[in-house]
């Protein structure tokens, strides 16, 4: 089956549209900091209070959006994400000083749980359950490919005020498209619905976010340490994201053909192996061929867990599921960067990717629950019966 075989038109479009909301979410990032610190003259502190508000609003909306996605559908969750990007533009160019940038922050959080939220759930029903893995895949492309292209728009730009223009035109595009795509999805009034954290859904989430501990270490310290060490650090970041954006497009539907606790496990070696090789302070070649080692394996152990996540969840609690999920990532990638930072001063930044590589193991002892909860042969070959069935396309 070839790449993106039968998925449709409309599944297409959904990733498209996703590429452009984080196409808009990306472009401000280069200029924000400079726009707060020196256009508004506020201080260092205001600085990462306005950039740390959108996390901490993301967080919070994460029900509501879950609950949204499952109750009007996943597009009136999608949408309501892209309304919020645009009134966030809008809000950048408003002349009330840093109080514009904190509300355009936190409307910017409640559009990043939604969107995202809206898309996942959207995308593997319009991909199938069966290709559950594939689809999220395809979604994290979007993603990457909309933060990385993004601050590279705002460069260009020139300005904030350009870049918070291009991300409501982003936003805007986003929605027309979105337009030519419908929506099969249909809540059922008569689904009982239980707590948006329920206790089957807790290991999932500390596995993940034990996961994306070492996330927050690569993008804060990865170039310092490594410009200490043997100057590759730009490069080796390069890599890394590159690796994360190819390997999610091209094998993110491994889960989907291959028991996602082997992709899980492997995903987990290969980061781990990646990580020691930086912490070890490597030479060039070395760091540059460990950040790939760690980009290729952190393309699977999010889907792993998520694509088992939503074939046993119902169709009226996928979006929460994704919302759970998302939760739990921005907890712990969240706590992790105070942890990081707190390491690095008292110990150096070796320490920190150590505490990532720690935390690897942590990870990779919870998933043993994850997945002995789901090892039924139902759980898996279902799936893989109807992959290998003839699809129908209603597009």
């Amino acid at each position: 089956m070839g790449l993106g075989s039968s998925l449709g038109g409309r599944f297409w479009c959904l990733i498209t549209a996703t590429f452009l909301g984080f196409l808009g979410f990306g472009s401000v990032l280069p200029a924000l900091a400079p726009h707060i610190r020196l256009d508004l003259g506020a201080s260092d502190r205001a600085v990462g209070f306005v950039i740390g508000t959108f996390s901490a609003v993301a967080l919070c909306s994460r029900p509501f959006a879950g609950r949204l996605a499952d109750r009007k559908g996943r597009k009136t969750a999608f949408l309501t994400g892209l309304a919020s990007c645009t009134l966030a533009g809008v809000t950048y160019l408003l002349p009330w000083g840093v109080a514009a940038m904190y509300l355009a922050r936190a409307l910017q959080g409640i559009g990043e749980a939604c969107l995202y939220t809206g898309a996942a759930a959207w995308a593997v029903e319009l991909a199938g359950v069966h290709r559950s893995a594939r689809a999220l895949g395809y979604v994290s492309s979007g993603i990457w490919g909309g933060y990385a292209a993004g601050p590279l728009a705002g460069t260009l730009l020139g300005s904030f005020h350009h870049a918070a223009e291009f991300q409501v035109v982003a936003a805007l595009a986003s929605a027309a498209l979105l337009t030519r795509v419908d929506e099969d999805y249909k809540a059922s009034p008569h689904h009982a619905r239980g707590r948006w954290l329920q206790r089957s859904l807790i290991a999932s989430g500390i596995t993940v976010g034990f996961v994306n501990v070492y996330y927050p270490v690569v993008t804060g310290f990865l170039i310092l340490y490594l410009a200490q060490r043997s100057g590759a650090g730009a490069v080796a970041f390069s890599v890394y994201a590159g690796f994360v954006l190819v390997s999610r497009f091209f094998l993110g539907g491994l889960p989907d053909r291959v028991h996602p606790r082997v992709t899980f496990y492997i995903g987990l070696a290969f980061m781990a192996i990646g990580l020691s090789i930086i912490a070890a302070g490597p030479t060039w070649i070395w760091a540059v061929i460990a950040a790939a080692l760690l980009g290729f394996g952190y393309s699977f152990p999010w889907a792993s867990v998520a694509s088992i996540v939503l074939r046993r969840a119902h169709e009226n609690e996928r979006g929460s599921s994704v919302s759970v999920l998302s939760a739990f990532y921005d907890v712990f990638v969240g706590a992790s960067s105070f942890s990081a930072g707190l390491l690095a001063n008292a110990y150096g930044y070796r320490s920190a990717f150590i505490m990532a590589i720690a935390a690897l193991g942590a990870a990779a002892l919870m998933a043993r629950s994850v997945f002995a909860a789901n090892d039924r042969v139902a759980d898996f070959a279902a799936p893989m019966v109807l992959e290998s069935m003839p699809s129908v396309s209603t597009d």
